[in-house]
């Protein structure tokens, strides 16, 4: 499956010219995952904004993905899943990964109306993530590019036809139900 990261050009062109993470890319920090192409946008402003010039689409695979929803824990406190709010803390405290449900982005970075994930990786999971769930990284700076001219453009339709393919993700229950309220 695909995710996008954007990240300043001396992480990022290694990285999709590697297959790999430089040293440089830092472990012990926590590093956030978006499936969503267009969110990624919304997030980088279509990699305009400083430090996040080079946009990464990341192959990983479905297991480590997986591997890194059964292991996550909420970024927010919910009362339907957290019996209260020390609860959850410790949760989070102790869990590698977070999700955040944020509504998605059209073209324009309106918000949709409906949620998309994004998905935080730290200590075991960003390890994982970087030696093991990765099948490969491509710089799609430039797709970003013309995207976003042709939305500058008034392209809609072109802008849109160029857009990565994205489907639902076929996820079973248990994977996510302490992530949904």
């Amino acid at each position: 499956m695909t995710v996008y990261q954007a990240y300043r050009p001396g992480i990022g062109r290694p990285a999709a010219r590697t297959g790999r993470f430089p040293s440089a890319w830092k472990r012990d920090r926590m590093t956030w995952i978006k499936p969503s192409f267009l969110w990624m946008m919304y997030r980088c402003g279509w990699g305009t904004k400083e430090g996040q010039e080079t946009v990464l689409a990341v192959e990983i695979t479905r297991e480590g993905f997986e591997w890194a929803l059964r292991h996550a824990c909420l970024s927010h406190y919910v009362p339907a899943l957290h019996p209260d709010q020390a609860a959850w803390k410790r949760e989070l405290a102790r869990s590698p990964a977070r999700v955040q449900w944020d509504p998605e982005r059209d073209l324009h970075h309106t918000p949709l109306p409906y949620r998309s994930l994004q998905l935080g990786l730290a200590g075991e999971a960003a390890v994982r993530y970087a030696d093991e769930w990765i099948v490969g990284i491509e710089d799609v700076t430039p797709l970003a590019t013309e995207i976003h001219a042709l939305v500058r453009a008034g392209e809609r339709e072109r802008a849109s036809g160029l857009l990565p393919e994205e489907r639902p993700y076929p996820v079973a229950d248990e994977v996510l139900a302490h992530l949904r309220a």
